[in-house]
């Protein structure tokens, strides 16, 4: 077949699949009860847009060759932003900001139901209480009004809703809308596997929010957007709700509202330096002369191993991002954000392999004028992904202070103890179950524990320590042990240390 009827024939194809997925979703449209249609309706047509150009795009979305690294001072070193200070006026500037986490994920992967953001992390606090708390500082400390915005998905939307009430007496406004809720595919057909709009009980499956990506449309779709430009807001700064380390900085408030040029950025994100620990991490790079956030999925395999390399790409996206509220507004109106999409597969509990279509919220950055990354300390990035991440900052590595956590000053040296617990402490119930208190961490380099388990009170762990309970085999650490530069296996239960 000649190249020209190769390309007629998979346009074919397209239309066809395209055609396809209209009827479906119409029929789909047709199930929804009047209160919700309009809802629905917006959500279809999102997704109608993203499968368009799923199917219009072919293999990698970048071309490796055109790849280059970024201008030096298109990713300024956070201590030369610092080094400006603040002006005195520094309420008024932080009365045109807005706070935005990113809540639509739920806890399942650390074995919880319900909304990720509403698991304890520290002293019976959730992300939530911190983040308030945080804000709520803020806002007393500069006499000012920073208000918080949840972006929530349809999994998570009710039980935020009924914890916010907790809140009504705190100094932090607080808003909510919801991402989108778009159909999963089959993997063979490229149809939805849902029948109707219905996504309760056994229709949970059929339904995904579509990454964060999405917070661009959903969050103008909702009309908040323009209610807070019409308050006189001007920046969001936005950050998922599981990083601990994404605390509103003065700093770079100042830098984004009184830049030195006189020329402000529309959208800034906040990279740091790569460990080995971080090589899957999005970077950022020049390409095309605009700024470019690169993701692991979208490179050619042949250089998979070049992305990951810590000595060419640095830095990687932290996923908190500073962006200009009527920049938003002007490219959402003309259409003009443009996100390479994710095409995350699934396998559902029946074995149905499925795939959905996502976006990612930093992606949208060369859409921006004026873009700028800024290199900041490792500090604002503490993500709690596992319960290896949450015995980190339970412990007395870490001290709260008006809802953010900060690095004791008892600590030697500035960087995280490597901390890998095994697959009996994944779930939340089970690893505090295994702790009868959080050991003391200060001196510790690096920690693997594998198999069963467990720690009694005021347990100190120092330098190297790997614990391993071999299949079938328990271990107990005793109250009081001291565990320093240690190797612990087979069914030790170590009573005299």
């Amino acid at each position: 077949m000649s190249q020209a009827g190769t390309s007629q024939f998979q346009e074919v194809i397209r239309q066809e699949l395209e055609y396809s997925m209209k009827v479906e979703l119409d029929k789909i449209l047709a199930t929804a009860p009047s209160n919700e249609l309009e809802h629905a309706k917006k959500d279809l047509e999102g997704f109608k847009k993203l499968f368009h150009r799923f199917l219009q795009e072919k293999g990698p979305s970048v071309d490796w060759g055109k790849i280059q690294r970024p201008p030096e001072d298109s990713i300024q070193p956070y201590e030369k932003i610092k080094a400006r200070g603040l002006p005195d006026n520094i309420a008024s500037v932080l009365n045109k900001l807005v706070v935005v986490k990113l809540n639509g994920g739920l806890g399942t992967s650390m074995g919880c139901k319900g909304p990720k953001s509403l698991i304890g992390v520290r002293n019976e606090n959730t992300f939530l209480d911190l983040t308030v708390q945080q804000i709520e500082h803020l806002n007393k400390s500069y006499n000012t009004d920073v208000p918080l915005v949840l972006m929530n998905s349809f999994n998570t939307d009710d039980d935020t809703k009924k914890i916010l009430q907790k809140y009504s007496h705190s100094r932090v406004k607080i808003y909510t809308f919801n991402q989108s809720r778009y159909p999963r595919i089959n993997k063979e057909t490229l149809l939805p596997i849902a029948k109707d709009v219905s996504y309760s009980g056994e229709n949970t499956e059929c339904w995904y929010p579509p990454g964060h990506g999405d917070i661009y449309a959903s969050f103008y779709n909702s009309g908040l957007l323009d209610n807070l430009i019409g308050e006189g807001k001007e920046y969001i700064f936005v950050s998922n709700i599981d990083n601990l380390g994404a605390t509103v900085d003065l700093y770079i408030l100042n830098h984004l509202m009184n830049p030195p040029n006189g020329k402000r950025c529309e959208f800034v994100m906040e990279v740091t330096n790569k460990t080995r620990a971080d090589v899957k991490g999005g970077t950022l790079t020049q390409y095309e002369n605009k700024l470019r956030l690169v993701e692991i999925a979208q490179v050619p395999k042949a250089h998979v191993d070049e992305f990951k390399s810590v000595s060419k790409f640095k830095i990687f996206n932290t996923n908190n991002l500073w962006i200009a509220l009527s920049a938003i507004k002007r490219l959402q109106e003309k259409n003009a954000i443009d996100m390479e999409i994710i095409v995350n597969p699934k396998t559902l509990d029946g074995g149905l392999n499925v795939i959905q279509l996502e976006t990612a919220v930093g992606a949208a950055i060369k859409s921006f004028e004026n873009s700028l990354g800024i290199n900041v300390p490792r500090s604002r990035f503490l993500p709690v992904k596992t319960t290896s991440d949450l015995l980190l900052v339970m412990s007395n590595l870490y001290s709260l202070n008006a809802g953010s956590l900060t690095m004791s000053e008892k600590r030697e040296f500035p960087t995280v103890p490597l901390v890998k617990l095994g697959s009996s402490f994944t779930k939340v119930q089970d690893y505090l179950r295994r702790f009868e208190s959080i050991p003391d961490m200060l001196e510790l380099d690096h920690l693997t524990v594998s198999g069963d388990v467990t720690f009694g009170k005021n347990v100190s762990l120092k330098g190297t320590v790997i614990i391993i309970a071999n299949h079938g085999d328990r271990i107990d650490i005793p109250a009081g042990a001291l565990l320093e530069n240690k190797i612990v296996s087979g069914n030790l239960r170590i009573l005299d240390h």
